[in-house]
């Protein structure tokens, strides 16, 4: 038989162990969760790095589409990252685990995929490769982009109910961070003044 730890007849040192685990797995949690934001961080830093470095040579050498769409690859992974890191950011402040976040990454995700097929299939249709069962590939490639846009449908789709439908926590989250952004432009405001 367990014992109700809101009853009186737990003992105060069950109370104080249960409070000791829970506070102390939070600090574990939010150690984790630190650790996480600084290399989500960092990942993202050397992406955007990369993304700039590739964009000099592209620009030094003339850029072609595939440098072009190679930037814009990194700059999605880039948005990935800062999105997941806004995840960690919210779970830390709150302990909410938001939903819409995920979608976003899913979104993003998908269309940095749509724009790779789309590369690969330009090249598809080269004399070279369309002799080299070409036609099947780029019939492949078009039904998956055509799957990824049915997904970018959903996920788009998805997060407008999300919007639409907000628990009340969700509520107070955006309120809050909507009232720092205002609170960070009045400063900036008075700053300017």
């Amino acid at each position: 038989m367990t014992t109700n730890p809101r009853s009186p007849a737990a003992g105060p040192s069950e109370n104080r162990f249960q409070l000791f685990s829970s506070e102390s797995l939070s600090a574990v949690e939010m150690v984790i969760y630190a650790a996480l934001g600084v290399i989500l961080s960092l990942a993202a830093l050397f992406a955007l790095f990369t993304a700039c470095r590739a964009l000099w040579h592209g620009l030094a050498a003339e850029a072609s589409a595939q440098t072009i769409v190679e930037v814009i690859d990194r700059l999605l992974v880039v948005l990935v990252l800062v999105e997941i890191l806004h995840t960690v950011r919210i779970s830390i402040r709150s302990h909410i685990l938001v939903t819409e976040p995920f979608l976003i990454v899913g979104l993003i995700a998908t269309i940095r995929r749509m724009l790779v097929i789309t590369l690969n299939a330009a090249n598809l249709t080269s004399p070279a490769n369309w002799a080299n069962d070409g036609p099947a590939k780029l019939r492949a490639s078009m039904l998956e982009l055509a799957l990824l846009g049915g997904t970018v449908i959903v996920l788009v789709v998805s997060i407008h109910i999300l919007r639409k439908s907000k628990s009340p926590e969700e509520e107070e989250e955006t309120k809050r961070a909507q009232g720092r952004v205002s609170a960070k432009a009045g400063q900036g405001d008075e700053m300017g003044a």
